[in-house]
């Protein structure tokens, strides 16, 4: 699969879920002004993966914020088993704390089968960190800090985000990929 096509899933992705459910509040801002850098890893390896990472940490690190503010590191091809995917976030905070970037980046993870502990498969709550392909999303703790600052009671996005997924069931969320992406 082309990256294209990887990139244009992704940003569909955040157009109709992220921030068409407002998964996550803070998302528009960045993405409508394109300081979010979408990023596909072509590794057929996890070293590979490993040193993509470690070039978009020293890339986002370096960025001006008002130009990037935030990179979605997209891999296709690696890390299909939620398992794995789970067990290599490891391995990516790590990498971040190697860079010495504890507190200066985080790391949220996304992937086509997320499923939070002690929820079965297919329970709704687990589609707020489902994405088309597994996905690093490296996120400044500073942009973070105030987001958070200038959203009220920001600790409860995530139990909205469960109860937004529970109104809209998966009959909702399958008709939202039904539907044509925007200016499409």
């Amino acid at each position: 699969m082309d990256s294209e096509t990887v990139i244009a899933a992704t940003r569909e992705w955040v157009e109709k879920a992220v921030i068409g459910l407002n998964l996550c509040p803070f998302a528009k801002a960045v993405y409508v002004k394109n300081q979010v850098r979408f990023v596909v890893s072509t590794a057929r390896h996890l070293d590979g993966l490993l040193e993509d990472l470690d070039r978009e940490l020293d890339f986002l690190a370096a960025a001006d914020p008002e130009a990037v503010d935030t990179t979605l590191l997209i891999h296709p091809a690696l890390l299909a088993d939620f398992l794995d995917f789970n067990d290599f976030m490891q391995l990516a905070e790590a990498a971040v704390d190697e860079h010495g970037l504890e507190g200066v980046i985080q790391i949220a993870s996304f992937h086509p089968a997320f499923q939070f502990a002690g929820t079965a498969p297919d329970d709704i709550g687990n589609y707020t960190n489902r994405a088309p392909y597994p996905t690093l999303h490296l996120l400044r703790e500073a942009s973070i800090a105030r987001a958070v600052a200038a959203f009220p009671e920001a600790e409860t996005i995530y139990e909205r985000n469960i109860e937004t997924l529970k109104a809209l069931g998966h009959a909702g969320w399958d008709a939202l990929w039904a539907e044509p992406p925007r200016g499409g």
